[in-house]
């Protein structure tokens, strides 16, 4: 009895959620209930919360969309039907007379309610015996152990996202109600297009912190702005095709989306609609945990038919396969953030031209042959990527030279920012990264550069699409907008009083000419450099080529030494001399090789820099120090004085 009368005093208006914070404080109310319910680690309670937050929302957007196809005098086939939907059994009951109805006229809560009169334990045999089961068939018949023919793709996007969920991990019937009190707070309507609300963002604030405490795992995910300002640069238009291979909670191809919808406006064709929602964005994933999580996140984004494989994307081997099986060859746009630091086994590096453990430099592979090629006089497909510090400079390796090599070959690699070394503190890591563009089906010629590396970013001050010079939705912020981390040293010179700040969204549209090369900004005349590594190259190819032609006759006496049964001190002369040659012939190889290896570290290096040099002397250092202390002394003294 009392379990109806707090659930009918729970019963209230959805809760405003105003900004990001808001949203995670109130997640992290759920989750604390969570964690005194049998959910004690991350590893428990964020696949517990991933799918009751899931049936909530998309509960909230059928209910939605059936309200307006009834608007319009169409037919709505929501994915779930009663007694399954969140409303019937999970939503608070009430007796008020505006409480909210189901279509067929039952208050909110019925279930739930019929389930309280029946006695404990009810809840969860139902939730467990019936509702489970049910959302299990959406993906696969048991019967047949095949995919449920009868399915539309939203609803076995459903059920995959289900599938790993085997029974109610919260130990108490009172404790999962008030998580589902809680969580029937958050409405769709309450939280506006700046925070729209989206799993991964709270999923990543877990994950992170699971990586901090160096417990239950943790992942690096790339900040929100970070992608926002690559969506930004590689601008995928409606009817182009987004892909990425290790795709996280999907936050590269939820922010894509969010662009090209914003591009169609209001009232888009439905044709158009339905290719953007069913026929543009794939993806591969590889962890248990993440893949629904980012079948979850990217259906309640509005793509009713997430393209994603969950499996090794670099060995091939699938665990689920069943929602690609419409993906193309290849890719319009592939945007990707490889895993920092990964290192793969024989089993992934077979299946590339240049093998390494570096899972980055795979990956790499692996995006220049998905992206699709010139075609009737189209361009190519293009890339944006995050890479971190070391794979750009890195010449001490074959496989990650001859990567390059292969990427500036086949793309133009028009574009590299530098990126500040605190950008993914907040992921626990504190690795130097940069962004890379490239278009493919043409060499690169030109490497234009941006440095963003001087903006001072941590935990408590992220970066933001500010830091870039762009608003919301790729326009170009004015100077007064620009963060004042980013313009204050730029105004403190005199001639710059009277200039814009040249911001990196300011200048991205003048790449390749002298007006975007600035403070910030320059460019490296890549086939120069590569023209001046052969010419410096050529006098050792020379001169191993000219040793080499001198070690054959060498070889053929010692061959005539050997078969006259020379002496042995002839045959030994002949020998060294031969291996004094080979050494020579290696010691020229190599210089050549590392002049050419040279060309390929891609390390933005600002030659605009401003080296400040303390020119003080030694003296005026100890004075210095001298008066510094005798300042302390003096404030201890005051402090002394007041005691």
């Amino acid at each position: 009895m009392l379990e109806k009368v707090k659930s009918a005093r729970r019963a209230k208006a959805p809760k405003a959620i105003a900004s990001t914070q808001s949203l995670s404080s109130f997640v992290k109310a759920i989750c604390d209930v969570m964690r005194r319910s049998n959910c004690a680690s991350a590893l428990q309670y964020v696949p517990e919360l991933t799918w009751i937050l899931f049936l909530r929302i998309l509960d909230a957007q059928e209910q939605k969309a059936l309200e307006q196809a009834e608007a319009l005098g169409n037919d709505y086939s929501p994915a779930l039907r009663a007694p399954y939907r969140w409303q019937d059994w999970a939503a608070p009951y009430s007796e008020k007379p505006d409480a909210p109805k189901t279509p067929e006229g039952y208050r909110f809560g019925w279930k739930r309610q019929a389930l309280f009169e029946a006695g404990e334990g009810s809840l969860f045999d139902f939730i467990n015996n019936q509702l489970l089961p049910h959302l299990h068939r959406l993906d696969v018949d048991p019967r047949t152990q095949l995919p449920n023919a009868s399915a539309s793709p939203k609803q076995r996007v459903i059920g995959r996202i289900m599938t790993a969920v085997e029974k109610v991990r919260v130990d108490s019937e009172t404790n999962l109600c008030d998580i589902f009190d809680k969580v029937h707070e958050i409405h769709i309507d309450h939280i506006d297009d700046t925070h729209f609300f989206t799993l991964s963002q709270v999923y990543e604030d877990l994950l992170l912190k699971m990586g901090e405490k160096n417990s239950d795992g943790g992942q690096f995910f790339t900040p929100r702005e970070v992608i926002r300002a690559m969506v930004n640069v590689l601008d995928p238009q409606p009817g182009e095709t987004v892909y990425d291979p290790c795709c996280g909670t999907g936050g590269f191809l939820a922010v894509a989306y969010e662009h090209i919808a914003h591009q169609l406006g209001q009232s888009p064709a439905s044709t158009v609609l339905e290719t953007l929602k069913h026929d543009t964005f794939f993806g591969r994933e590889k962890e248990n945990l993440v893949f629904p999580i980012a079948l979850a996140n990217l259906i309640l984004h509005g793509i009713d038919q997430p393209n994603l494989w969950h499996g090794n994307t670099l060995t091939g081997k699938q665990t689920y396969d069943g929602l690609f099986e419409q993906a193309p060859a290849t890719f319009d746009v592939i945007l990707t953030n490889p895993p920092f630091g990964g290192k793969e086994g024989s089993d992934a590096q077979k299946n590339y031209d240049f093998e390494t453990g570096s899972t980055q430099v795979l990956f790499v592979q692996h995006i220049l042959d998905e992206l699709k090629a010139p075609l009737d006089g189209k361009p190519g497909g293009r890339c944006g990527i995050v890479l971190d510090e070391g794979l750009l400079f890195r010449t001490n390796e074959s496989a990650f030279v001859e990567t390059k090599r292969k990427l500036v070959d086949e793309c133009d690699l028009w574009c590299i920012v530098s990126l500040p070394g605190g950008v993914f503190s907040t992921a626990g890591a504190g690795v130097k990264t940069n962004l890379l563009f490239f278009r493919k089906g043409s060499k690169t010629e030109r490497i234009w550069y941006y440095d963003l590396s001087q903006v001072k970013v941590g935990k408590k001050s992220p970066m933001t699409l500010a830091h870039f010079g762009f608003d919301r939705h790729g326009g170009l912020l004015s100077d007064a907008e620009l963060p004042s981390t980013l313009t204050a040293d730029w105004l403190a010179v005199e001639e710059n009083k009277d200039k814009l700040f040249p911001s990196f969204a300011r200048l991205l549209a003048k790449h390749g000419t002298p007006e975007a090369d600035s403070d910030f900004s320059w460019t490296v005349d890549f086939a120069a450099r590569r023209a001046k590594a052969r010419a410096d190259m050529q006098p050792f190819i020379d001169e191993a080529n000219r040793l080499t032609e001198e070690l054959l006759p060498l070889r053929e006496t010692l061959k005539a030494l050997k078969r006259d049964k020379a002496g042995k001190d002839k045959i030994a002369a002949a020998e060294d001399a031969i291996k004094t040659k080979e050494k020579a012939i290696r010691e020229a190889q190599a210089k050549a090789s590392d002049i050419d290896a040279a060309v390929f570290d891609l390390k933005a290096v600002n030659p605009h820099a401003k080296v400040v040099t303390d020119t003080r002397t030694v003296q005026q250092i100890i004075d210095n120090i001298n008066h510094q202390g005798e300042i302390v002394a003096r404030a201890m003294a005051n402090l002394t004085a007041m005691i």
